[in-house]
């Protein structure tokens, strides 16, 4: 992944989303701006990150949408579009999907079809998607799962993943800040 696949990553996500949903559309931005701001972390993907950071959501447009699970529906969509795998499978695989495919009977679907990657740069993905709002705001981990769960409400698919996934939610998070602290 090159600076050039970033800008495609960008475009990509700016016309998939910047007009159907906007207020995502903000949220991947400063996803994007804060993986940015990460990238000392992880060497050579600085690209990729950034560009998984502009991607990660881009299963929530109307016009990719297929499961209603927007990691598996964007990442399937990524590969069908010429993206390339492991930039897949990070998207397939952000902010604990995997706990999310679990409640949605997707796991098997999930695992035959992306690689799950435990790095550096995963780390920092989840770091950017989950310490960042709706509105683009800079939010604690702790903020974010609230405010999903107050968007959700409290019987939703999402509100009960969290349930399982925050724990390993939260030591991804702190992994990123030990090596910011490096």
């Amino acid at each position: 992944m090159d600076a050039d696949g970033v800008v495609n990553a960008r475009s990509t996500a700016q016309l998939h989303l910047a007009e159907a949903l906007p207020r995502r559309w903000t949220h991947v931005q400063a996803v994007a701006a804060k993986a940015h701001s990460l990238v000392g972390l992880v060497g050579q993907d600085r690209h990729l990150l950034v560009a998984a950071a502009f991607l990660h959501d881009i299963g929530y447009a109307p016009e990719i949408r297929d499961t209603g699970f927007h990691a598996l529906d964007g990442a399937r969509w990524l590969l069908r579009n010429g993206f390339e795998p492991r930039l897949a499978g990070l998207v397939a695989y952000h902010s604990c999907a995997a706990y999310e495919a679990a409640e949605r009977g997707l796991t098997d679907a999930l695992f035959s079809e992306f690689t799950r990657e435990e790095s550096e740069t995963s780390d920092a993905l989840w770091f950017a998607d989950m310490t960042t709002g709706p509105d683009g705001q800079d939010f604690t981990p702790e903020q974010r799962l609230a405010e999903i769960r107050e968007r959700y409400g409290p019987e939703d698919l999402v509100t009960r993943f969290w349930a399982k996934a925050e724990a390993p939610l939260l030591e991804a998070i702190r992994r990123t800040e030990e090596r910011l602290m490096a």
